[in-house]
């Protein structure tokens, strides 16, 4: 959005009281409901959680996509929906050709006066709550809906999206295998209204440390693979100035613990210079974009090219198709992005969770002729590679979910297609759920009220109205601390 449009926003901190218009002609419809007549068509999702951020959920997905496929989180910016952002920005093109689904998530004048994603206030993009919170309700329900492969779900936004999108990345690594923050802010940069226009407009002044810090306070404990992040700024945006570029490279690159100097660099359409920043194995793990000249936008390249998407319009801006060299950074394409590499190998066959352990879980695979190795990937992360058709994996969590696929590799070193992915579960205690009304929460101790809403104890995450009309469900873990978990324990 425009320079002056922000201020504006900043001037007018009071919320509108009536909902934004959702676009024309688009189909609601209950989760779980959509098939063959339906998909290839944007359409609503509605009842799809208990969505505490008062969201919109929109979804789009080819009509002949297979189970095991990736799934994209979209981002709007301000004063932008989710049929604006489905229009324009070239996703469907990329989800037709390469096949997976993407949801598009949409906020409105309810929740904030320009229809902006609330990145900068810690009541609703931290982890369990509020938008955050019912972003990830509504990964829940595509991934049930089209059986996606839970790791390789990605999220993606523009602006006041691409501050979402960070704010994502950092409460939920779990989740998400990777992002794109376009033209966005850096994870919790903000975490007030009054401190968000110093991010826009200014440098920080923080060191890669402190950024990373800020990453790994969101999930306290996590200990899985970060996210993949791609950066996109332009160099002319006086909305949200370049020093967001460098500031969520310096973030990101430091939560991997990679640095701050380029692995390599590279010249792109669009006058856009492509920065890597490769991780222990070679492999990207945070990509900087700096296109040049470019004011605030997403940038888009209409046309029928191979590498051409989107079209015009306000803040979709001609430079080159962004969400082309997003989806290949992801591997969407069945590059090297994420598994599977330019190789000519077909994807291994069989792959079967053979046991697991507390720590561990044993994976074997039918052979592929003419395969020299095979690379093995958890979460959409090369973990190890192998000979054999066995491998085990080790150093894992008790009682956590994780997602492989398997690539084979030739003589000379290219990774071929992945396999489809299987999901190993680890033994050991799980943490214990329990689901009751907030007045009961309270009267059980495991949730505390005060001025008339409910806190879950140790987490203090605000559970609404203290009364037996809101049910949640709360995690306990470790003992006496409890967070909810109302898209599953």
């Amino acid at each position: 959005m425009p320079h002056t449009t922000w201020r504006g926003f900043f001037r007018r901190t009071a919320q509108a009281a009536v909902l934004g218009l959702l676009a024309a002609g688009l189909t609601a419809l209950t989760p779980l409901a959509a098939d063959a007549a339906t998909a290839g068509t944007l359409q609503q999702v509605t009842g799809f959680g208990s969505n505490p951020g008062n969201l919109a959920m929109y979804e789009y997905a080819p009509s002949d996509l297979p189970t095991g496929a990736p799934l994209v989180v979209a981002l709007h910016g301000c004063s932008q929906s989710a049929s604006d952002y489905h229009t324009h920005s070239g996703w469907q093109k990329f989800a037709d050709q390469w096949g997976f689904a993407v949801v598009y998530p949409q906020t409105s004048t309810a929740n904030n006066n320009l229809s902006c994603f609330s990145w900068f206030d810690s009541t609703k993009d931290a982890r369990g709550k509020g938008e955050a919170a019912s972003i990830v309700q509504m990964v829940d329900t595509a991934a049930a809906q089209y059986g996606s492969d839970r790791g390789r779900v990605f999220v993606t936004g523009l602006s006041a999206g691409g501050g979402m999108t960070a704010d994502l990345l950092a409460d939920y690594p779990d989740v998400f295998a990777g992002g794109s923050v376009d033209s966005g802010l850096p994870a919790q940069c903000a975490t007030t209204l009054t401190a968000a226009s110093g991010c826009q407009y200014g440098s920080q002044n923080l060191t890669p440390k402190q950024w990373g810090d800020k990453v790994r306070n969101s999930a306290p404990g996590y200990s899985g693979s970060w996210p993949r992040v791609a950066i996109w700024q332009g160099t002319a945006d006086t909305t949200v100035t370049p020093v967001n570029g460098t500031e969520l490279r310096d973030q990101w690159t430091d939560v991997w613990g990679i640095g701050q100097t380029a692995s390599s660099t590279q010249s792109l359409p669009g006058g856009t210079t492509e920065s890597r920043y490769d991780d222990g194995t070679g492999k990207p793990a945070v990509a900087l974009f700096s296109v040049s000249g470019m004011t605030h936008g997403l940038a888009v390249d209409p046309g029928s090219g191979a590498d051409q998407c989107g079209s015009t319009g306000a803040y979709y801006l001609a430079a080159l198709c962004s969400s082309y060299y997003t989806a290949k950074f992801w591997g969407l394409d069945g590059g090297a992005g994420q598994g599977g590499g330019t190789g000519s190998l077909p994807a291994p066959t069989g792959l079967t969770v053979t046991g697991t352990t507390d720590t561990g879980a044993s994976l074997s695979w039918n052979a592929v002729s003419g395969a020299a190795s095979y690379d093995v990937y958890r979460n959409g992360t090369k973990t190890g590679s192998t000979t054999g058709t066995t491998y085990t994996d080790t150093g894992l969590t008790a009682a956590t979910a994780y997602h492989y696929t398997v690539a084979a590799v030739d003589s000379s070193g290219a990774a071929g297609a992945s396999s489809t992915s299987v999901t190993a579960t680890t033994t050991g205690s799980a943490p214990t759920c329990y689901t009751d009304n907030n007045y009961n929460q309270v009267q059980a101790g495991r949730a505390h009220q005060s001025g008339g809403y409910t806190y879950a104890n140790g987490s203090n995450q605000n559970m609404g109205l203290y009364n037996v009309a809101i049910t949640h469900t709360l995690r306990e873990t470790p003992a006496g601390y409890f967070v909810i978990a109302d898209s599953g324990c």
